[in-house]
Parts: structure tokens; sequence; C-alpha cells
């Protein structure tokens, strides 16, 4: 089977461009929290609290920086209404909707995929100690 050339639609080589500003922001996109901020909006607009709950493990540094980020990004609308307190909400926009349907799929599509995974690790573990026992005789 021939491998094709790089898709045209990609109007920057992402896989080794260097600076290429679609990597910059699928690395925006697919990173550890914003996909996990991504779907978990996908649900409702939360508050920043509410969303630190929801996305466990998230420090409230790394909410607001990838928050800042995807709002930067255009995929996610900062709404703060002047009330006090201050009440801030987050969603996302029209291309974050689209953005986390995209993670959400991969997301649905790993949790499909872990039985294979793990058994791929068992394998692959078992090999290397037979490997590390058979050299080291």
């Amino acid at each position: 089977m021939e491998v094709s050339a790089k898709p045209k639609s990609l109007t920057a080589d992402v896989v080794g461009g260097g600076m290429c500003p679609s990597r910059l922001v699928l690395e925006h996109v697919t990173s550890r929290w914003a996909v996990l901020i991504l779907i978990a909006l996908r649900e409702r607009a939360y508050r920043f609290s509410e969303l630190r709950r929801r996305v466990g493990g998230v420090s409230e540094k790394m909410l607001t920086q990838t928050l800042q980020t995807l709002e930067r990004d255009g995929f996610v609308h900062r709404d703060a209404k002047p009330v006090i307190p201050p009440r801030v909400d987050y969603s996302l926009t029209a291309m974050g909707e689209e953005a986390a349907r995209q993670v959400w799929e991969l997301a649905r599509w790993t949790d499909q995929r872990v039985p294979e995974v793990e058994q791929a690790r068992a394998r692959y573990d078992e090999a290397r100690r037979e490997s590390a026992t058979g050299s080291s005789q």
C-alpha cells in the first residue's frame, strides 16, 4: 500500500512544521487539562470553582492558565457578571463546541480500547522481562 502525500487540507505541516500555527493550536486543545475542560464544558456552563471540582485533580493555577489559553484561542467564552460577589461563568463558543466534540470522540474511543491497551502493555512488559532475564544469563 502506497503512503499518500500530506493531506491538502492542512495549511501547514503539523507533524514536522516546528513553529507551525496549527501545531500550537493542536497543543492547546489536546493538553492534559484542556481535553478535560472541553469535555466538562460540553455538559453546561460552569463557574470557576464548579469547573475545578468537576475536573478532578487540576490545580487552581493550571485551570486558570488553561482557561485563559482556551479563551484566547476562541474556544471558551468567559462571562463576568457585574455582581457582588463577582460571578464568572465559562462556556464553549461554537468553535469550542466543535473541538469538544472531537476530543470527546477520542476520549470515548480511548475508553473502549482500555482492555486492549492493558493487554498490549502486559505483553510488552512480559517480553521485556524475558529479554532482560535471557540476556543476563
